[in-house]
């Protein structure tokens, strides 16, 4: 089941990646749901997927803090 809400997660960020501020209000809302090995995963994710996009790089931040 927990393996459902990260990929659940990874949906939902997938499509608010045109809005860099409700990209930052998702992720954030995730890394609060999320066990600590599914945010691991996710942060290896998130670092591929905003690879191609400068307008969500700040996102990276809400992973160190």
């Amino acid at each position: 089941m927990p393996k459902a809400m990260l990929e659940y997660t990874k949906t939902v960020l997938k499509k608010v990646s045109f809005d860099s501020v409700l990209f930052c209000k998702e992720l954030k809302k995730s890394l609060r749901i999320l066990l600590p090995e599914e945010i691991e995963e996710l942060k290896k994710w998130l670092q591929q997927f905003i690879n191609d996009k400068p307008e969500l790089q700040t996102s990276i931040f809400f992973l160190t803090a």
